[in-house]
């Protein structure tokens, strides 16, 4: 979209941006299409539980059909593997109740520990493993020798609903993986092509910010594509590569376009024609229709500024022209048109997949960011409130309460490593509670006096065809498949119901008050601080900046970048609850994307034959202070000299002569202190 339709999306009425597409309707029938296969194959199969299946549809269904693969894989690993817990648990501390409990209290925070540092669908994998075990070991309380019988069957039920969901996502009316990255990937790059038209316009402040933020999140979910779209085709491995390599220029491009807009200077005689074409060329590419149809021309144009900008000299206008300055202007703008070069072939590539020599296809790992303390806190509250509550079952002996239990544990562990668990853990709440009353009407009303395949059809594709249509909306997701989950659970459909209210509302009951215990237990037991995660994501890139001035190997650029944009992507939605006192943190932390690249840049001149040696040794003096600045200077101590530093030394350096390679590490050594300057707080240990 271009910049002014971004801006016209902002005042678009909430009730346009809900209103289902063609694709949700597709998504909502689908799902429920094959939730009612998975539950006439359950009945003809004779399963004690046939509402798994068809809950196990709504569980895995996702609008692309790789996401729907991935995520059943991984909901069968994880079903695999707590269930083989389960049997093992059980097997070996079945006749202590005490015994038993304990140890399922742990297998839950070890699950939950596994999860916290995976991703999705990895990481649902993890999760469900833990109260898998939990959700067939009670029930075999006190019968041990029904443990295997229960672990069958579940296992059972599960892969019937996984594979009616996955066949139908990828036979009917498929929305492929390997299509939405594709689709994806050209969006980001008409995002990417208004952001820095806004940037070159000097555009909102506020508008430019939101942009940033996408791209960022857009890059992100481009590498957990790529995993969807190889289980939806292992035809497609062969244009996994180049997703990776084109992430890693998206990125790269987002700093260069961020730092065009930092440090301009339109009066300048050298780079006001470079400036001008840029400026032009993502003009053209925001506004004009179906301008990625043909990326040729665009390539050409932005490879011919990239050259223009390297080769440029400075014009010598003025007696107190800042020479480096404008070295340093140019040569962002080379890295900003090469960048969305790179990403214009890689959008190439994906189109028209070529075979590549094993040499050509090592590609840089994206790293991502991994909390251990979160996840340790997310284990420990997740073990001890299983364990409290199942105290409380044992010594009550309250039948009932083992139904808290078991959803203490799956929204305990599942909700663990969200940003804000307590809404999520309510948006759960809201769902299951909204249901109740449909489970009631269907199942204990309607079902009992009118049995019947058909007539169960007739009641329940009303009610899930719209909570399948939130469940296409990011903005009713959660409650929406809450909803969709538990009015199945509550139904609990057999093909022959009966009328019976109390075991139907003592059921109902266990499962409202064990939510509301789990999010008791976010809130009360070891709960999350915002402002302690984005100190220590903020401490890591400090670090990773100081390693990457110490350490001997020069580590890759897009495994340093990947994983530092990961950070920023986890920084987002936590800077979110601390309001207006984040902001800085933000922009200081995607500065100190710009201040890695120069490090590196730094660090590839100090090998660079041609750099003399003395300006090798500044170099590396430097590189020591500015670690020290970053390890040790607490916020609110002064500045140390680095700055100072870094500006006397790009002086000395340029005045040493018009060499490229020299004046570009002037140039480097101008950005460093540039971006430290611009967030002081950022870069200084703890914050306000």
């Amino acid at each position: 979209m271009t910049w002014t339709r971004l801006k016209d999306l902002a005042g678009t009425p909430l009730s346009e941006l809900t209103q289902p597409t063609r694709s949700d309707w597709i998504f909502a029938l689908r799902t429920v299409s094959a939730g009612l296969i998975a539950l006439l194959a359950a009945y003809a199969l004779k399963l004690d539980h046939p509402q798994w299946a068809m809950m196990t549809v709504f569980i895995v269904a996702q609008p692309v059909a790789g996401m729907v693969l991935a995520k059943g894989f991984y909901r069968l690993l994880g079903t695999l593997a707590g269930g083989l817990a389960a049997i093992g648990i059980t097997s070996l501390f079945g006749t202590n109740p005490w015994l038993l409990v304990t140890v399922l209290a742990l297998w839950i925070g070890v699950s939950t520990l596994v999860s916290s540092l995976l991703r999705n669908p990895e990481a649902y994998g993890a999760a469900l493993a833990g109260y898998t075990a939990m959700i067939i070991s009670l029930p075999a309380f006190g019968q041990a020798h029904l443990v295997v019988d229960l672990a069958v069957a579940r296992c059972t039920e599960i892969v019937l609903g996984i594979v009616c969901a996955g066949v139908t996502s990828r036979l009917i009316l498929p929305k492929l993986a390997a299509d939405a990255i594709i689709s994806r990937l050209k969006r980001s790059i008409l995002d990417l092509a208004d952001y820095a038209s806004g940037a070159f316009s000097d555009g909102d402040p506020a508008g430019l910010a939101a942009l940033q933020r996408k791209l960022i999140t857009d890059a992100q979910t481009l590498a957990e594509m790529r995993t969807y779209a190889r289980l939806e085709a292992p035809s497609f491995a062969t244009r996994a590569h180049p997703v990776r390599r084109t992430i890693g220029q998206l990125l790269w491009a987002l700093s260069a376009a961020r730092a065009l807009h930092t440090h301009a200077a339109p009066k300048n005689a050298t780079l006001i024609p470079v400036r001008s074409e840029l400026k032009a060329i993502v003009g053209e590419l925001a506004t004009t229709r179906d301008a990625l149809d043909d990326t040729g021309p665009w390539v050409a144009r932005l490879e011919a500024i990239a050259i223009r900008a390297r080769e440029t000299a400075p014009v010598a206008t003025d007696p107190g022209e800042d020479k480096v300055g404008t070295i340093t202007r140019l040569t962002i703008a080379a890295d900003f048109a090469e960048a969305l070069k790179q990403v214009m072939r890689g959008l190439d590539a994906l189109r028209s997949p070529v075979s590549r020599t094993s040499r050509e296809r090592q590609q840089p790992a994206l790293v991502v960011h991994r909390d251990y303390q979160a996840a340790w806190r997310n284990a420990v509250r997740a073990a001890l409130a299983t364990l409290l509550v199942a105290a409380f079952w044992l010594t009550t002996k309250w039948s009932e309460a083992a139904g808290t239990v078991i959803l203490v544990a799956v929204v305990s562990s599942l909700f663990a490593a969200r940003p804000d668990p307590v809404q999520s853990a309510w948006g759960f709440f809201t769902g299951t509670l909204l249901a109740l009353p449909f489970a009631f009407l269907v199942g204990q009303i309607a079902m009992p006096a009118l049995p019947g395949f058909g007539w169960f059809t007739l009641f329940v594709v009303p009610i899930l065809v719209p909570a399948a249509l939130g469940m296409a909306n990011p903005r009713h997701v959660g409650v929406a498949t809450a909803f969709a989950i538990n009015f199945l659970a509550f139904l609990s459909p057999h093909q022959m119901m009966t009328y019976d209210p109390g075991p139907f509302f003592a059921g109902s009951a266990s499962i409202l008050v064990g939510i509301l215990i789990a999010i008791g237990v976010f809130i009360v037991v070891l709960p999350a601080n915002p402002w302690a995660t984005v100190e220590r994501i903020s401490k890591a890139m400090r670090e990773d900046l100081a390693r990457l001035c110490l350490h001997e190997r020069v580590p890759r650029r897009s495994a340093f970048e990947s994983l530092a944009y990961d950070r920023i992507n986890q920084l987002m939605p936590q800077l979110q609850q601390t309001g207006r006192k984040g902001e800085p943190i933000l922009g200081g932390s995607i500065a100190a994307v710009t201040v890695g690249l120069e490090v590196l840049r730094l660090r590839q001149a100090q090998l660079n034959s041609a750099v003399p040696r003395e300006t090798v040794e500044s170099i590396g003096n430097f590189l020591r202070g500015l670690a020290r600045e970053l390890l040790f200077r607490r916020h609110g101590e002064p500045q140390t000299s680095t700055i100072a530093v870094a500006r006397e030394y790009a002086a000395s350096i340029a005045g040493r002569g018009d060499r490229p390679e020299m004046l570009q590490v002037a140039a480097s050594l101008r950005i460093i202190a540039a971006a430290m300057q611009d967030y002081p707080d950022f870069f200084a240990k703890g914050h306000p």
